[in-house]
């Protein structure tokens, strides 16, 4: 009995969701590797290999899994296939004897684990939705919203919470494409036998009438997977390599929404915050801090996800010829790490944007200081359509601009307004109505809320298409 008196990995009880450890858990492994077994009984059985009543007391014991006796076995032959091979016939006396015919050890692993890195997709893809939507809910919400847009990290023009919000959803837009075909993709090995030409099944199947691709064709259909046309003990480990990139870009997306919101709630910028419990504690020394918590977790998690493909690579590429057993020991790592890092990732997100909180105060703050500055473009160009020299009236603003600056570095109020106003070489040309019209914030976010409802329209279409592969 594993406790906390010995190492336990995070994600065995710290991260991750328990639908998801459970179809990571050992146990989940052996059932799967029975349902296996008995498709491929079920399938010779339609060749006359195997009895009716075999077949039904294999099914009859397909779920009494006995970890305790398959280990005492393991310990003995040093082989976990082979032990829950042998654990399996002794629960099933009279189906026992016509177990794993013809079969490869990676003729039931690799199936097993194709259909399990499909149910943790499937998974993925459920949460996922649940983001977008939530995002999406977000973006229609704060469309409008005015607030400041930075480039470089420097106050640039005005654009909208909602727009930026759009930017997240276009994004995860795509890794919801990308997860999506990666899903549709999923192949099983197979049954192919040792080196994947089916000479085993050939020999054990010659006189029946049934050829072994026609016995392979049964036994997936009762497993509802696609097998790969060829393989060589095992299917191509590129699936695997595919499979962790489509992770690592959700990673990598929901990485940089997660950085975004830090740099947002911290006090500088002070627009958004994470939610915060009323006795949530920020520090152990500091009464006072609210920090990014479940922000920064995403961060930590989404880097260890994104470092993962890389070691997959080089899984697949060095599985030389029909296969080596390199492969096992990072592939029982690697996978069950990645799905459960981006489920916890996708639940602290939804965590995150259900409790999002929008600090307009801040918005409209930030405003005030920096964004009467986009609007110099515009005054230069009304008053250069009005008569004036472009060159020297631009020459006058950014004597204006370079005082306000120094004004709003220094904590004051930016007077860029008032010092075009009182600048009778301005007015000249435009008005103070028309100064004031032209530098008013709603003028400057152009077409960013029609654009960013546009957005989570098009999210919303996305994910309740019926052939979504997550629908079912």
């Amino acid at each position: 009995m594993f406790t906390h008196e010995t190492f336990l990995s995070p994600f065995t009880w710290r991260y991750g969701s328990p639908a998801m450890r459970r179809i990571w858990s050992e146990a989940y492994r052996r059932r799967l590797w029975r349902r296996v077994w008995i498709a491929l009984a079920r399938a010779q059985m339609a060749a006359g290999l195997v009895r009716p009543e075999q077949v039904a007391d294999l099914e009859a014991h397909a779920g009494t899994i006995d970890l305790e006796r398959a280990e005492q076995i393991e310990r003995e032959i040093g082989h976990d296939l082979m032990a829950e091979l042998l654990t399996f016939a002794e629960q099933a006396p009279r189906g026992g004897p016509v177990l794993h015919l013809g079969a490869t050890s990676a003729d039931i692993e690799d199936n097993a684990d194709a259909i399990r890195i499909r149910e943790a997709l499937d998974l993925i893809g459920d949460r996922l939705r649940e983001v977008l939507e939530a995002l999406a809910d977000a973006i229609e919400r704060w469309a409008e919203v005015p607030c400041m847009a930075w480039t470089h990290l420097q106050p640039a023009e005005p654009t909208t919470v909602g727009y930026r919000l759009a930017l997240y959803g276009q994004d995860l837009l795509i890794d919801w494409e990308e997860i999506s075909r990666c899903r549709l993709a999923i192949r099983g090995k197979g049954f192919k036998g040792a080196v994947g030409t089916s000479a085993s099944y050939a020999a054990l199947l010659d006189g029946t009438g049934m050829t072994p691709s026609q016995m392979e064709e049964r036994a997936m259909a009762e497993l509802g997977l696609e097998p790969f046309r060829v393989a060589g003990q095992i299917y191509p480990r590129k699936q695997d390599w595919r499979v962790l990139v489509a992770l690592a870009g959700l990673a990598m997306s929901l990485y940089k929404m997660a950085f975004d919101l830090r740099l947002l709630q911290s006090p500088p910028f002070g627009e958004w915050s994470e939610p915060f419990g009323a006795r949530q504690v920020g520090s152990s020394a500091m009464p006072f801090k609210r920090n990014p918590i479940l922000a920064e977790r995403i961060n930590a998690l989404a880097r260890y996800l994104g470092a993962l493909p890389s070691m997959m690579w080089e899984t697949a590429a060095h599985s030389l010829l029909e296969r080596t057993l390199d492969d096992s020991a990072i592939r029982r790592i690697l996978l069950p790490e990645a799905f459960l890092a981006a489920d916890e990732i996708l639940r602290l997100t939804l965590r995150i944007l259900q409790g999002m909180e929008i600090h307009e105060e801040a918005l409209r703050r930030n405003l005030e200081r920096y964004a009467p500055f986009a609007a110099l473009e515009p005054v230069l160009m009304a008053a250069a359509r009005a008569g004036a020299d472009r060159q020297a009236l631009h020459a006058r603003l950014r004597d204006h601009a370079m005082a306000a600056w120094e004004a709003v570095r220094s904590g004051a109020p930016n007077p860029l307004m008032e010092r075009l106003i009182a600048d009778p070489e301005i007015t000249r040309w435009l008005s103070p109505e028309t100064l004031r019209r032209l530098m008013a914030i709603h003028t400057h976010i152009g077409d960013a809320p029609e654009r960013a409802r546009a957005m989570a329209q098009e999210i919303r279409r996305a994910i309740a298409a019926p052939h979504r592969p997550f629908i079912r």
